[in-house]
């Protein structure tokens, strides 16, 4: 499969980056001005098992250069703000005219339409109208913030690498392609699908931190050691939960009941008391092989240690940089890290030969502007 993707930033890049950990040629274009983004090209892990190719698509040449390669892709993806792609000349319909076949993956914060579509906006305004960074954090402290994970990656990337691979599979069976609207807050919305329905059944109060998931509940909840690391406990089945209690030293008979949240704040007063009586790494070791369903929170550094993700190489070290590895794993046409973030314009020659498309000339920087308009 071949992958086009007009260099941006954020969540479209992630998901032209995830094809191409499961085996698609992706190559990127990407404009002759530097990178909003303050890191060195050859750390951007978004932009691994890519090619690069340098195209100015403000120069006269350039939007015909980036149509000759829609003509051989079988996906196109581009994270602009509505408009911009057509204005440029790299739009759905100049792009399919010649490849009525090609999948156009659009990835926006808040649609192709809708007022607030030519808006710019960033990955926790578009989770807050969502109403998902409402659901996160303590009751009586502010909204938590997720990075930009809830949203640019999960309700953004990952919606956007499923539409375009649907689109595929429709494409090669009616020779048709279409456009992917594939907008932040539509899939951050969708991923709170689960809790609409508890809301729907009373089972849900519309307020952070006061459920059974939010970290309203005692039994899946952080509590802080001595030595000021952190533990996560969800131990929410009867059978872990015996578990959990037992292992950290108390009496089961003795607790408030766990299923009357009136007596929550009882129940975590006493886990919390508990807690502060040793460290992290003691705690770890002692739930460490249980059922408990409890474990210490690393950090990232940490987080490439740990022996199981070591074993599974969720966490890999390739090119030189500790990175993810491939999810998810197939047993017959496993991904791989084939190849590291590219500097722009490294492989001009190698895609023209290899799409059969005219020669792409490395294009000299300038100062033009933000092609996306962001």
């Amino acid at each position: 499969m071949r992958v086009l993707e007009l260099a941006g930033i954020g969540p479209a890049p992630f998901a032209a980056m995830l094809l191409g950990d499961l085996g698609a040629d992706v190559v990127r274009v990407d404009r002759p001005t530097a990178s909003p983004v303050a890191v060195d090209p050859v750390h951007d892990l978004t932009n691994r098992n890519k090619r690069s190719v340098l195209v100015d698509l403000k120069s006269a040449d350039g939007p015909g250069l980036v149509r000759a390669l829609a003509g051989r892709a079988d996906v196109l993806i581009e994270g602009y703000r509505p408009g911009v792609a057509e204005r440029l000349g790299v739009g759905p319909r100049e792009c399919r005219a010649a490849n009525p076949a090609l999948v156009y993956g659009r990835m926006t914060g808040w649609g192709q339409d809708g007022p607030l579509a030519p808006r710019a906006g960033h990955d926790i305004g578009y989770i807050a109208t969502a109403g998902a960074l409402g659901m996160i954090g303590a009751a009586d402290g502010p909204p938590a913030v997720p990075a930009n994970l809830l949203g640019d990656y999960a309700g953004g990337s990952l919606y956007l690498a499923v539409g375009v691979l649907a689109a595929l599979l429709t494409a090669r069976v009616t020779g048709e392609g279409q456009v992917v609207d594939a907008a932040i807050v539509d899939g951050t919305t969708h991923l709170t699908a689960i809790v609409h329905g508890m809301l729907a059944a009373g089972f849900w109060q519309d307020g952070r931190g006061r459920n059974l998931l939010d970290g309203g509940c005692p039994y899946y909840a952080v509590y802080e050691t001595r030595d000021g690391g952190w533990m996560a406990v969800g131990a929410l089945e009867p059978q872990f939960y015996a578990e959990f209690v037992r292992l950290l030293g108390l009496a089961a008979d003795e607790l408030p009941d766990r299923d009357d949240p009136r007596r929550w704040p009882r129940l975590r007063a006493r886990f919390a008391e508990r807690f502060k009586t040793a460290d992290r790494d003691a705690w770890a070791a002692v739930f460490e092989g249980t059922d408990a369903c409890v474990a210490p929170v690393l950090s990232l550094r940490e987080a490439a240690a740990h022996p199981h993700l070591v074993h599974r190489g969720s966490l890999t070290e390739a090119h030189g940089v500790t990175q993810p590895g491939v999810a998810p794993r197939f047993s017959a046409t496993p991904g791989s890290l084939r190849l590291p973030p590219p500097v722009p314009g490294t492989h001009n020659t190698d895609v023209a030969r290899d799409w059969d498309v005219p020669a792409l000339a490395p294009a000299a920087r300038c100062g033009t502007t933000d092609q996306d308009g962001n």
